[in-house]
């Protein structure tokens, strides 16, 4: 077993949030372009295109692909700071640029290098607070990082319903809403991504980086600062004896039984994180609302009901994810969909409207946030051994950019054709499927360190 760090400070919680600050910025910048597509599609004449609009809002997901495959393949060349680094600068630029144009070819542009951002915060913070955090708190760490990409959903909720609310004071969609408030939303989002640009530049290299590239003596000083003397050493032997083994190029060692493996598990769990088919709720809540008989300053308000309720369910998986296992929450999250999917679909079906269908949405959302939404991200940030963890990484978050874009994509086909009642059934069965991946395939990785977690997956005892 690993020691246990003789201390924990305040410099390991002030690392891990300005890493996390990456995850902010994912979710605002995933997120605010929902509220803001009321505006910009008459703004960009999108209204009689439904192949424009759907463009609009899935061609960040193409650069979210390439930041994650760079990610990965970079991270563990050159460093896991350098990424976060480049993450901040392309939040920036997007958050501007997109706010800006005026034309809808740059706006696409600006959108993926939002994308590029996304997909770089997505793979690298929840690597490097794993690779900072002890193994009794990491789960604990590692969620606080879907903390703030749930805080950064629901401030993109807000400034688009505060936005909106001051463009259109009577609810109506006027002419100066269309030409402005889009862009604001777009534009609050720099605050944030220059704090994140700034503060990145000060954190440490991720020490088990630094040791598994032959920088023990840097990677000491900071495993000592995190949890003391007694503890670093520890940590920087289990690394040693993980690093023993001879270890082919990053795209063989991906292809040897004992990574295979784990890979196959961790892009199965990135693809069913994204088609359990909670993400609809937020990228196409206007829809989803206005089916259920909302107007468009309900739906706005309803949004904000669904962050604040992502965000107090994230706390409850940040309480529970070190006490229960992952294995048990993610058993919660994905029974717990199925059956609220099932009852949402039948109210789809018998035509219920108002109050019980928000309050099912809600129910989904709080299933979600306190299991699949942190669990995954915690279990891929752990399962990966040392010296290939960017790029198995980048392998799995490619996948789940990849299906989240069918998701999104599919979801206004899948409506048109099976209507929300058959389309919310769909992803009940994808739940239930999960559910039984998790059971039969998931080993639980609570309390272990990274190392030995390596050694459970190799079927070390």
């Amino acid at each position: 077993m690993t020691a246990k760090p003789d201390k924990t400070n305040r410099y390991l919680l002030l690392i891990t949030f300005v890493s996390a600050m990456g995850g902010l910025l994912f979710g605002y910048d995933w997120v605010v372009i929902g509220g803001a597509k009321i505006f910009y599609e008459p703004f960009f004449g999108l209204e009689s295109s439904a192949a424009l609009r759907g463009w609009a809002m899935s061609s960040a997901l193409a650069g979210c692909l390439a930041g994650a495959l760079l990610a990965g393949i970079w991270s563990d060349r050159y460093g896991r700071k350098k990424m976060l680094i480049a993450a901040a600068l392309l939040f920036t630029l997007s958050a501007y640029g997109t706010g800006a144009t005026d034309n809808f070819t740059w706006f696409i542009i600006w959108r993926i290098v939002g994308g590029l951002g996304i997909g770089i915060a997505s793979n690298i913070s929840p690597v490097y607070i794993a690779e900072v955090s002890p193994a009794a708190v990491r789960g604990r760490f590692v969620s606080l990082n879907q903390l703030t990409i749930v805080l950064g959903i629901l401030a993109a909720q807000i400034a688009n319903w505060r936005i909106g609310a001051r463009f259109m004071p009577d609810g109506l969609v006027t002419d100066i809403a269309v030409g402005q408030a889009w862009r604001w939303m777009f534009w609050a989002e720099l605050v944030p991504a220059a704090l994140f640009l700034l503060f990145s530049l000060v954190i440490p290299e991720s020490p088990r980086w630094l040791a598994v590239n032959g920088r023990r003596d840097q990677a000491r000083k900071v495993f000592s600062r995190i949890g003391g003397a007694s503890w670093a050493d520890s940590e920087l032997a289990g690394i040693g004896r993980a690093a023993g083994e001879p270890v082919p190029g990053q795209g063989l060692a991906l292809l040897r039984p004992d990574v295979r493996r784990v890979l196959v598990i961790g892009v199965v769990l990135a693809v069913f994180q994204q088609w359990c088919g909670i993400n609809v709720i937020f990228n196409y809540a206007q829809e989803i609302f206005s089916a259920a008989g909302y107007g468009v300053s309900e739906v706005l308000m309803n949004i904000v009901v669904t962050g604040v309720t992502n965000v107090i369910f994230t706390f409850v998986a940040i309480y529970t994810v070190d006490r229960w296992g992952r294995r048990a929450l993610m058993f919660a999250g994905s029974a717990g969909l199925a059956a609220i999917y099932a009852i949402l679909g039948l109210g789809y079906r018998l035509g219920v409207s108002g109050w019980p269908m928000l309050v099912l949405v809600v129910m989904a959302i709080a299933c979600y946030a306190m299991s699949l939404a942190p669990v995954v991200w915690v279990v891929l940030s752990e399962i990966f051994p040392n010296r290939i963890r960017g790029a198995a990484m980048a392998v799995a978050t490619s996948f789940l950019w990849i299906a989240s874009f069918v998701l999104t994509y599919t979801f206004p086909l899948l409506n048109e054709s099976l209507k929300a009642s058959g389309t919310f059934w769909l992803y009940g069965a994808i739940c239930l499927a999960g559910f039984l991946f998790i059971r039969r395939y998931l080993p639980e990785t609570k309390g272990k360190s990274l190392e030995e977690i390596e050694d459970v997956i190799k079927g070390r005892p």
